[in-house]
């Protein structure tokens, strides 16, 4: 075997159609599936969209890096389902632009963190991490309390997702900023219109406890909040580990 490969070797053609070859048979195996893709995807009813709130909440985390120490992909390993909750399936990130899946963890796996902790253990967990895990080595996010939300361009960054197949409404584009300002403030009329677009089930709350002011903290919490939430098939058609 080492001997053709050494004859191999000595003849460059021979040797890069081979290097060819091999590497088609790994693209094969690995692109092959992908147009089965539609018989792979589980099937969510109740699968609902992010809000223009949430999804801004979710252009802060990447932009504070936090992917970079959170994966948001529980594995089919018993450990993992124990420790987190369901194992993530495809469907609850088929609209997710770019998706987070990942296995780098500096911190635990947030694919279900949704309503496992309360508004105010979220702010105090970004605002100063030691107060609520003491062991924590995550950095202190503070200015997301005083920055305000920029929501000028919600309405074109919907547009732009519906173009990839995100099913956001000629409404839900229209009432972008107005929806992210409503979902924060919940006695206000906006509100109802966050709601009727979005769904009852849709957190409406202060989610910084400040209604006045519409924060990049507010926009974080509401995303963390919803994570795992977008849909119950993992909870009522995923097998148990070990199945």
């Amino acid at each position: 075997m080492f001997g053709f490969h050494y004859r191999l070797e000595r003849h460059s053609i021979a040797l890069a159609v081979a290097i060819i070859l091999v590497a088609s048979v790994g693209g094969a195996v690995e692109i092959a599936p992908l147009f089965t893709i539609d018989e792979t995807v589980e099937h969510a009813p109740d699968m609902r969209l992010y809000t223009p709130l949430e999804l801004a909440g979710r252009e802060v985390y990447i932009r504070e890096g936090c992917y970079a120490c959170h994966s948001q992909m529980i594995r089919t390993l018993r450990d993992e389902v124990e420790r987190y909750g369901p194992y993530s399936l495809a469907a609850e990130s088929q609209y997710d632009h770019p998706m987070l899946w990942g296995s780098k963890r500096t911190g635990p796996d947030l694919a279900r963190i949704g309503g496992k902790y309360s508004d105010e253990w979220h702010f105090a967990h970004l605002f100063n991490p030691r107060e609520v895990v003491p062991e924590s080595v995550m950095p202190a996010y503070r200015w997301l309390s005083r920055n305000e939300l920029s929501t000028d361009d919600l309405g074109r960054y919907l547009a732009a997702l519906r173009k990839v197949g995100v099913p956001y409404s000629d409404d839900m584009v229209a009432h972008a900023a107005d929806d992210a300002h409503g979902q924060a403030t919940p006695d206000s009329a906006r509100a109802r219109g966050v709601a009727g677009r979005y769904g009852e089930p849709t957190n409406i709350r202060a989610f910084d406890g400040d209604p006045g002011r519409l924060t990049e903290m507010d926009a974080v919490i509401a995303y963390l909040q919803i994570l795992g939430q977008l849909t119950k098939a993992a909870y009522g058609s995923a097998p148990d580990a070990g199945e």
